[in-house]
């Protein structure tokens, strides 16, 4: 898979990808249908690939999902269905509606179909389903591949402190219609759910890589919320 990626990625200790030229999507998407033993629906990517550059998305833009895709890359080895986990990273930001309380299952729906009309079998495409619907974070993922998924989801809380600043001014952008007050009262809320998770990363690699660093982070985000002047 390393030759899929345009430029190498440099990979430090705390796993966080370097900005480089962006990945060969059409590749990548051959490839996670070859490893369910489906050829890949051509047609289907372009949809994909513009619904990650709507205008409304700040952080969850083709960023994100390249990112993702890198780090099972690495993480490959370690999926029981590698090609289920790469098809539900493609899918699972595919519906983004920043006002929307759905998302998740809207792109589990979109993914459910395209894997209908593809040929897999039920099987297939009910964990699909199911693994898209565990990046809602709202419930322990159930399954090995489960807790890979959502772990490479949450990885950029363990990235670089650069990374990490900018994923938060990207969450804030997407939510500059909300208010200041409001949004650092629920940000507030959502990181302090994320740190009191004991262990934050379910999956022994990306625990020993990302956990110190993504403490580390939502802490300083913390204390930067704590900081701020309050308004009303």
């Amino acid at each position: 898979m390393r030759g899929i990626w345009k430029k190498p990625w440099i990979w430090k200790s705390e796993m966080t990808p370097a900005e480089t030229a962006p990945p060969d999507w059409a590749a990548l998407w051959a490839r996670a249908w070859q490893a369910v033993a489906l050829p890949a629906p051509t047609a289907l990517l372009p949809q994909l690939l513009d619904s990650y550059r709507q205008p409304q998305r700040h952080y969850h833009t083709l960023q994100h999902l390249g990112e993702c895709l890198e780090h099972l890359e690495r993480a490959w080895a370690q999926a029981e269905r590698p090609g289920e986990v790469a098809l539900a990273l493609w899918f699972h930001d595919a519906i983004y509606d920043v006002q929307g309380r759905d998302n998740e299952a809207q792109s589990a729906a979109w993914a459910r179909r395209a894997l209908h009309e593809a040929g897999a079998p039920n099987e297939v495409v009910g964990r699909v389903h199911a693994l898209i619907l565990a990046t809602r974070h709202d419930a322990p993922p159930q399954g090995g591949d489960a807790r890979l998924l959502t772990d490479i989801d949450l990885a950029i809380l363990g990235a670089a402190p650069g990374r990490f600043a900018e994923y938060e001014r990207q969450i804030r952008a997407e939510y500059a219609h909300v208010p200041a007050a409001q949004f650092d009262a629920g940000r507030r809320a959502l990181l302090a759910a994320f740190l009191a998770r004991q262990p934050l990363y379910r999956t022994a690699p990306f625990s020993a890589a990302l956990e110190a660093r993504a403490r580390a982070n939502l802490e300083a985000a913390l204390a930067c919320l704590d900081a701020r002047p309050k308004t009303v």
